[in-house]
């Protein structure tokens, strides 16, 4: 199913501002497209007003180009996950999973067959007569998912089904997750907060941000190519490195002179505006002492594995972080020169990436 939304907007009975307004975003047939940004920024309305459990205030809903506004949840072909699993407690696996069906007068040698076909897919099967209470948090979104993909939508939607599971878990399901899409080859919209799922599983990213899309984009398009700075410090772990400064006779200098670095914008920017600098820690490199943008003081390493993260601090408001190979051997309080061979330049005041 594709899915078109047009100038769409929310706006609750009593408040004056909107709550979502003016999205215009394009999900096409067999996206995994997750929906992605911090607490309050609106992705899970979003996800509501698709499934038809908000109200639409303004603009166009779309389901294969045919207008969707005011069709009940029911008539959406839709299935939807949620992250408190709402399984039956009364019901065995087996019925919560055949529900959906019966509901719609399905015959039971077709339920009979669609249950125990995904409770294999899914590796329930053992399963299927016990009661949800006996079961594990990972074994009841299986479930979940099984009731959900049992009925064949032309749409999942998902409302961070996997934030109740333990890392392990969330792994696993992740991988899951997406090898059902692959072989379901069905358009799903994923709500999250977490960028390692959205980077893992997405096909297609929208990251939101006060109400509005900021970028949509696969996964390393957002990371490689950010389009202004809330995207760039969202992206990524460790976060970006991010330094406020002035354009100033060529150079991008720190309020504090700590940081020179030359950047040839002369056609963009005008002498002591302000700008922001942003470098990844795997292009934060050490340097002669002649060459370095920088020295920072070593604070605190991570070991985590092939590689260590090096934190350190450049001065009293600005710490950075650097990725090394683990074979170099570093000490804390330690003085070390460093330059960025890669970074992205952001306009002071709009926030948007310039270079």
């Amino acid at each position: 199913m594709k899915v078109e939304l047009r100038n769409l907007s929310k706006k609750y009975e009593g408040n004056h501002a909107y709550t979502l307004e003016n999205i215009n975003l394009i999900i096409d047939d067999n996206d995994f497209c997750v929906l992605l940004g911090p607490s309050g920024c609106g992705k899970t309305t979003l996800l509501r007003m698709i499934a038809g459990l908000n109200s639409i205030t303004k603009g166009d809903l779309l389901f294969n180009s045919k207008r969707a506004n005011n069709l009940a949840p029911k008539d959406r072909d839709i299935a939807m996950v949620f992250q408190s699993y709402a399984l039956y407690p009364h019901m065995n696996v087996y019925k919560n999973m055949a529900f959906g069906l019966q509901m719609k007068k399905e015959r039971k040698n077709v339920i009979d067959t669609r249950v125990k076909d995904i409770a294999a897919i899914l590796n329930i099967s053992h399963l299927l007569y016990k009661k949800p209470s006996e079961l594990s948090g990972g074994q009841r979104q299986r479930v979940a998912l099984g009731r959900a993909i049992v009925r064949k939508p032309s749409l999942f939607l998902m409302d961070e089904p996997l934030s109740n599971l333990d890392s392990k878990l969330r792994e696993n399901m992740r991988i899951e997750l997406v090898k059902l899409h692959q072989a379901l080859n069905t358009t799903t919209i994923y709500v999250t907060h977490d960028q390692i799922e959205a980077m893992t599983m997405g096909t297609k990213i929208v990251l939101m941000h006060d109400q509005k899309i900021q970028q949509v984009g696969e996964p390393m398009e957002l990371y490689t190519n950010p389009q202004n700075l809330f995207v760039a410090n969202f992206i990524g772990n460790p976060t970006i490195n991010t330094f406020e400064g002035k354009y100033t006779n060529g150079y991008f200098v720190s309020e504090n002179n700590f940081i020179k670095v030359p950047i040839s914008l002369k056609t963009k920017l005008e002498e002591n505006e302000k700008i922001y600098l942003c470098s990844r820690s795997e292009d934060v490199k050490f340097s002669t002492k002649k060459d370095a943008h920088c020295e920072l003081t070593v604070i605190h390493i991570e070991q985590l594995g092939k590689e260590n993260e090096v934190k350190g601090a450049i001065d009293d408001t600005n710490n950075i972080s650097v990725t090394v190979e683990n074979s170099l051997k570093i000490k804390p309080y330690e003085k070390i020169n460093v330059r960025f061979n890669s970074y992205f330049i952001f306009d002071g005041k709009t926030k948007k990436r310039i270079y």
